[in-house]
């Protein structure tokens, strides 16, 4: 049996089919560098990413796959979870086995390697839905507004063109306190990536996605005490669900909902 280790890059992963293609091979599994390797193996190949074979494997995707498809497969990867390799790596290396122009594996939720991709997406996909819903927006003294978030995904790369969309006049940043990145906007191109040096220096706290008073615009303050007292307001005790509302607002988003915090 032979194994493949890979830097846990989509490059990385693609390239990995491209040179199982090319060797002739058929791997056990994928592991990423750093994974214990099996007791007994035939051999262990290191998979150096190369961004041209990628790309390759990538295009020929494209032409065998549906737009839909395509789209879970780059949503299945921002999960980031470590079952996905061997489901993703096994699920692309069989689409380039099916005749080109035949009947596409996408939709055979029989295959398990399908059915697990597909089921991973989802999972990604309704998350993204619900971080449109929870992202809570501060405004700062110099107009631009901030909101912190912390999903189990990686789902920020899905939702910034909704926001720019939606909020295509102002500037705003949304940054993911788990991952250490984020995207702004400045009201007129497009959303960028951007890092901090020093996360500690930053005017925003990352336990909670509150902005320092010191920044904080004097509307804002008065923004989120008025959004806790409608909140407040609304419920009808007689009326409480807390499964309900576990449900549709799980706790884990808790923190960084202003209807959820305390006053300053």
């Amino acid at each position: 049996m032979t194994y493949y280790t890979f830097d846990n890059t989509l490059d990385g992963l693609l390239t990995a089919v491209f040179e199982a293609f090319e060797l002739h091979e058929q791997p056990e599994a994928l592991l990423s560098a750093g994974d214990p390797g099996p007791l007994f193996c035939d051999g262990l190949h290191q998979v150096p990413t190369d961004e041209e074979k990628a790309r390759r494997v990538w295009k020929g995707l494209e032409k065998r796959l549906s737009k839909e498809a395509m789209k879970m497969l780059m949503a299945s990867w921002l999960s980031e979870l470590p079952e996905l390799n061997n489901a993703l790596f096994h699920y692309i290396c069989k689409v380039f086995r099916q005749p080109e122009g035949g009947e596409s594996i996408e939709r055979n939720f029989a295959d398990p390697d399908v059915l697990a991709v597909t089921n991973i997406a989802r999972k990604v996909m309704h998350e993204q839905l619900r971080m449109k819903q929870f992202i809570r927006f501060q405004k700062a003294k110099d107009g631009t507004y901030l909101a912190v978030i912390s999903p189990d995904h990686n789902v920020l790369p899905l939702i910034t063109d909704h926001f720019a969309d939606r909020f295509n006049d102002q500037p705003w940043l949304i940054y993911d306190a788990k991952r250490h990145y984020g995207y702004y906007y400045d009201g007129t191109g497009v959303p960028v990536r951007i890092t901090f040096a020093d996360e500690s220096a930053v005017a925003f706290s990352l336990t909670d996605g509150r902005l320092n008073d010191e920044v904080l615009s004097d509307d804002d303050h008065l923004l989120q005490d008025l959004w806790r007292t409608y909140f407040k307001a609304i419920c009808i005790k007689e009326r409480m669900n807390p499964r309900k509302q576990l449900q549709d607002m799980p706790r884990r988003y808790w923190r960084y909902l202003t209807e959820k915090q305390t006053e300053r």
